[in-house]
Parts: structure tokens; C-alpha cells; sequence
């Protein structure tokens, strides 16, 4: 069996399909994409076409060998998510090929179902007391939400106090057992997360996640120091040596790979159980389409150290178009009392709706995150 053709669809709301060719008709999709860069994505996986065309897409583990280490420049958040997407596409064959879905071909599983959380509040968070009860009455057991707005390098007790009220807010409404994952999406500097991590400990959150910038992680080991909450980072980190310091470092206690940015399911399953060594846990990052989060659940249904999944459906990212409006069985991603079951068809698990993919992908999208400021002028992180 041989590789013949790749091809990248660029579909509403802010995603990348690529759809591989095989001679025998087997057909793999992935999703290689950075969320506001999916043209120079797709570009980057047209470049590395000529290393994969005409090879046979069973031997995965030399080809993401070739795709990395055959470029004397590797790594970061473009070629990774190419590599990621053909990665992705290559399992779907493999298991399509060996009629079974790619967690069997890995090892088999350690769990049959996976718990997974829902995001509230949008970019700027508003109203998640509701939310977050809402989210609860659907079945969920667990949110996430942004913690904050912009913060300045240092800020007002103004900005810190709006964020206690907010989760204060879900508890009230949730109650005491809903998990609350709060990203500081990289939106505070230290000076602020030593504040914030320390007057959020009473809510007792399921983690913080990127209390820091990822280029900041060393400040990691002063935060663990001052909180007892779980610290989660990794989701602009994009290969196991990018996550070997901050393992070494023992300042993390739950990792967040992305399966579209970090190398794919070859990379993530290696990033996972070097993770379990140190004794940290999984859950993949995944605000992205319905192939990303079957892979997602390809690696967790491996993983003994994955504990909760994200996924998008209905994030305030997806207008105009949402995950199952992709998928030709609606029924794949079932959440029912907080968890979502292993696929069990072969390959990803996945049916990809190839029609409406192609009718979309002449719609496109530039999706590109909002440019923030502080009041001052300066740039603001996102």
C-alpha cells in the first residue's frame, strides 16, 4: 500500500482537515491546524507532501522520524501541527487497514469510557455561575472557564477580585463537587498568579492551567511552592523534549499536550508516559474538530495516567460551524453523566462527512484571535 495524494481543506469555524490517499482506497483524515495560522499550517504540510507520497503509510514510526529529523530545522508550533495532522491521518489508515480502532493497535485499553469537561464564559467571562449550573444539569461534571481579562504585569486587587466572584459564582450555583478548570491562558504575569493562585485556594479548582506564559515555565516552581491547587500546563509545548524540563522540574502536576500541535498520537502517547514516570497526569488539550478530539481519545484510552478530556462542542470559538456538523454519525460523541465512550470503529473512530467538508471548505475561514490592549496602549496577552 503507497501514499498517492494529500489534500487540505481549511473549514469553518477555524480548523484544518487534511485527507490522505492510499492505492488500495483507504482513505485517513487528520487535523493539522494552528488556531489563527491554518494557511502557513497547511503550507507546512504541502511542503512535507514529497517526503510521504509513494511510502507506505503502515511504517508511521519512520515516517514521523523522517518528517522530524529529516529537516535541520525541527519543532515548533508549525511543523509540529503538520507532522500532528499527517500523523493522525496515517493511524485513521492503519486502522482502517487492520479493521480495529488505533487504541487497540497501541496496546489495547485501560479504561472504556473517558471523563471530559465543557467550556463556560467565553474570552471575556460573564454570567459562569449560570453556566456552570447549566453545564451540571446537562451532565457535566466538570467546566472550565478563563479566568481573567487582561492583567497587567502587576494590576489591581480590582481585576483579582472579579475573578474570586466568578468562581465564587459557580460554587454557589454548582455546588461543592463540580470540577472548575481556570486558564490563565497565558493572560498573567507572575507578579499577579502569585496572587491569584493563592486567594483561589479556597474554591479548591480542579487545576489552574498556564498560570504563566509556557516561555515563563521556570516560574512554575515558585508557584507550586505557594499553592497546594494542581498547576496544568502544555498546550504550546510541542514535542517530549519541549516538556522534559518542566517534568524535571517536578512544578506540574498535570500535562496538556495538544494532539493537532504536539507531533500527534505518535508523539503525545511518549509525552503521556514519560508524564507517568514523574507521576503527572494527562488531559489533552483540544478546542478543535471532531478528528482532533477522536485522536484525543485514541491516546487516553492508553493512557492510565489521562484523567479528564477537553473538548469544543458549542466553545464560543465554533460559530457558524461546531464539531458533529462534520461527522456522518452524531451519535459518536455521546457525553452522558460527565463522560464521553471510546470510539469503537476502526481507525480514529470517526466518519468524516466528506461532501459537506469539500461544500465548506469553499466558504474557508481567516480566523485569527482578537488583538488586545491595556489601557495604556501596550499589547495585552490573549
Amino acid at each position: 500500500m503507497k501514499i498517492t495524494k494529500l489534500e487540505c481543506f481549511l473549514v469553518p469555524p477555524r480548523w484544518c482537515f487534511l485527507r490522505v490517499e492510499t492505492d488500495e482506497g483507504i482513505i485517513g483524515w487528520g487535523e493539522p491546524v494552528i488556531e489563527g495560522r491554518a494557511e502557513t499550517v497547511k503550507a507546512a504540510v504541502m511542503e512535507l507532501r514529497d517526503y510521504i507520497i509513494g511510502k507506505n503509510p503502515l511504517h508511521i514510526q519512520d515516517t514521523w522520524n523522517v518528517l522530524y529529523r529529516a529537516g535541520f530545522y525541527r519543532g515548533g508550533p508549525i511543523l509540529m501541527s503538520a507532522i500532528a495532522g499527517i500523523d493522525q491521518a496515517l493511524w485513521d489508515i492503519k486502522g482502517k487497514y487492520y479493521n480495529a480502532p488505533v487504541y487497540e493497535l497501541l496496546g489495547g485499553k485501560v479504561r472504556d469510557k473517558m471523563r471530559v469537561y465543557t467550556w463556560i464564559g467565553g474570552d471575556r467571562p460573564s454570567d459562569v455561575g449560570k453556566a456552570a449550573k447549566q453545564a451540571a444539569e446537562n451532565g457535566f461534571t466538570a467546566i472550565k472557564m478563563n479566568a481573567t481579562e487582561e492583567l497587567q504585569y502587576i494590576d489591581s486587587y480590582k481585576k483579582v477580585d472579579e475573578t474570586i466572584a466568578r468562581v465564587d459564582a459557580i460554587r454557589t450555583e454548582a455546588g461543592a463537587d463540580i470540577g472548575i478548570g481556570i486558564d490563565f491562558h497565558g493572560r498573567v504575569h507572575k507578579p499577579m498568579a502569585k496572587i491569584l493562585i493563592k486567594e483561589l485556594e479556597p474554591y479548591r479548582p480542579m487545576f489552574v492551567e498556564e498560570p504563566v506564559l509556557p516561555e515563563n515555565n521556570e516560574a512554575l516552581k515558585e508557584l507550586a511552592k505557594i499553592s497546594s491547587i494542581p498547576i496544568a500546563t502544555g498546550e504550546r509545548m510541542y514535542s517530549r523534549w519541549d516538556f522534559k524540563q518542566v517534568l524535571q522540574d517536578g512544578a506540574v502536576d498535570i500535562i496538556q499536550p495538544d494532539l493537532s500541535h504536539a507531533g500527534g498520537i505518535t508523539e503525545t502517547v511518549k509525552i503521556a508516559a514519560m508524564a507517568e514516570a514523574y507521576d503527572v497526569a494527562l488531559a489533552p488539550h483540544c478546542p478543535l474538530g471532531p478528528i482532533a478530539l477522536s485522536a484525543c481519545l485514541q491516546v487516553d484510552a492508553i493512557s492510565h495516567n489521562a484523567f479528564i478530556q477537553e473538548q469544543s462542542m458549542g466553545i464560543h470559538y465554533n460559530k457558524g460551524n461546531d464539531l458533529l456538523d462534520y461527522v456522518v454519525d452524531k451519535s459518536v460523541f455521546q457525553f452522558e453523566n460527565g463522560y464521553v465512550q471510546l470510539p469503537e470503529k476502526p481507525g480514529l473512530g470517526v466518519e468524516i462527512n466528506e461532501d459537506f467538508v469539500r461544500q465548506r471548505t469553499e466558504v474557508g475561514h481567516s480566523w485569527k484571535n482578537p488583538v488586545w490592549r491595556h489601557a495604556d496602549g501596550s499589547v495585552a496577552e490573549w
